[in-house]
């Protein structure tokens, strides 16, 4: 009897979870409600999808993993993404000041757009396994409390019924796991919401010529001044091309839609060198404006009674505030816990779905701390107010990333934390942990740390 696997969701989560279930099963059906392009361009399900996306060095890893027969990171390049040193390769404003800029090796993170990645992504999947994209849409889960058998699903020829022995929910943020798992008789799941009211807008520019080696650039907003946010990123990706990305929170944070508002937005950061980038560079796009940056998450973990047969992966499972690019990483590692369990016992192990559902919450735990931690401190940040847990990682993490500004052994721990290729702990091993306490070895920076060349390109583009 052939073995069938279904996943709901044609995006990152979804073909990488396409990509773990086609070693163990006969066939991957992947259902998708909207209609895919046939290249690198924006779709209408990916509400983020115009806007900075990061790709971290734990998130690449776990592609590499899981995607049998390609290098995704030879196959990003080719396509046209970038490979940013956070070590050389970044110029960062925090609030605890400018971080340096090290000659020695750092973790590397992809940047691209989303578009690009997620049909990089899905070429690559589809071409190395036997996963197949149908047009639908899931209206219900069909099995009982015990066990998911498959999904009941809206075709353009009609509702069907597919069975399945494993079905994975990679559907997004407007996932209907909760009314899903209700209709098996499965209630309890806890959901928290911490919205800052980030407001994100965007604008593509062409690549001043000259300007092509500039570092990306970002002036990151500050939680802790009791003000409204407000960030800005100059983002290299394909085609020789910049994406400026600005946040703000609510409350007067947010950036504007207009052209002329958009550049003095810009000009007005902490510090103005997004707006000195782009003042004299050619736009290329309208700007795109997105306010669906809540941080949401859904303790699916922790129900009591789990389905087998079934989990939730990226998006369904959690997503987080833009500013601090965790999300894809996170799906990706999401992804590689199904495939590291399906390795061990197969798709019909008993309780495979309940270890794969608490493995993949790890990593979501740190990236929601991380991102929350921040969040709480904005004014007006609904559903959540610090606590006296915040406050003491809050504390300990501002006097981590002032201490990294000017340390490379706290820089390369909060490197390796920020790009989930360690956890949390990273911090409190002996050489960051004596960094940390000593404090910054070198003065802060008065300034960005650029290059004489990259001086020269700043003055030639204003």
């Amino acid at each position: 009897m052939s073995r069938r696997a279904v996943v709901i969701g044609a995006g990152l989560a979804g073909m990488l979870a396409a990509a773990a279930l086609s070693s163990v099963v006969d066939e991957v059906t992947v259902l998708e409600r909207d209609d895919l392009p046939d290249g690198p361009e924006h779709r209408k399900g990916l509400p983020q999808g115009r806007h900075a996306h990061l790709l971290m060095a734990g998130g690449l890893a776990a592609m590499e993993d899981l995607v049998p027969g390609v290098g995704m990171r030879k196959h990003l390049l080719a396509a046209g993404a970038r490979e940013i040193s956070l070590s050389s390769g970044m110029i960062a404003l925090t609030p605890e000041g400018w971080m340096r800029r090290w000659r020695h090796e750092g973790p590397r993170m992809m940047t691209c757009s989303r578009a690009l990645l997620d049909w990089a992504v899905r070429g690559a999947v589809l071409a190395n396994t036997g996963a197949q994209v149908r047009k639908g849409q899931v209206l219900a889960l069909t099995g009982d409390a015990e066990r998911v058998t498959g999904v009941r699903v809206s075709t353009p020829d009609g509702d069907e019924v597919i069975d399945a022995e494993f079905v994975v929910d990679a559907s997004g943020r407007g996932s209907r796991v909760v009314n899903w798992l209700s209709g098996l008789g499965i209630s309890g799941v806890r959901e928290k919401t911490v919205d800052a009211g980030l407001v994100n807008a965007t604008r593509i520019y062409r690549t001043p010529e000259g300007a092509g080696r500039f570092p990306l650039t970002i002036i990151q907003a500050n939680p802790y001044q009791g003000l409204p946010g407000r960030s800005g990123m100059v983002l290299p990706i394909e085609g020789d091309r910049w994406m400026v990305s600005l946040a703000g929170t609510r409350g007067g944070g947010e950036p504007p839609s207009d052209p002329d508002g958009f550049l003095r937005y810009t000009l007005d950061l902490p510090h103005p060198l997004v707006g000195q980038l782009i003042s004299g560079a050619e736009p290329l796009t309208d700007i795109h404006v997105s306010r669906s940056t809540s941080n949401q998450r859904r303790y699916l973990e922790k129900v009591r009674e789990w389905p087998e047969g079934f989990i939730a992966l990226g998006d369904a499972l959690a997503t987080f505030n833009p500013a601090y690019g965790q999300g894809m990483s996170v799906a990706a590692l999401g992804a590689q816990v199904l495939h590291r369990e399906l390795r061990r016992g197969g798709v019909g192990s008993a309780g495979l779905a309940r270890r794969v559902q608490r493995g993949a919450a790890a990593s979501v735990e740190a990236a929601w701390t991380m991102a929350v931690s921040q969040d709480v401190w904005f004014p007006g940040t609904r559903g959540g107010a610090p606590t006296v847990a915040d406050r003491l990682v809050t504390r300990f993490t501002r006097r981590v990333v002032r201490t990294a500004t000017g340390s490379y052994a706290a820089a390369s721990a909060l490197w390796d934390v920020t790009s989930l290729t360690a956890g949390p702990e990273r911090l409190l091993r002996p050489p960051a942990l004596l960094a940390t306490l000593n404090g910054p070895s070198l003065p802060a920076a008065a300034g960005p740390p650029l290059t004489e060349a990259e001086r020269g390109i700043l003055r030639d583009l204003q």
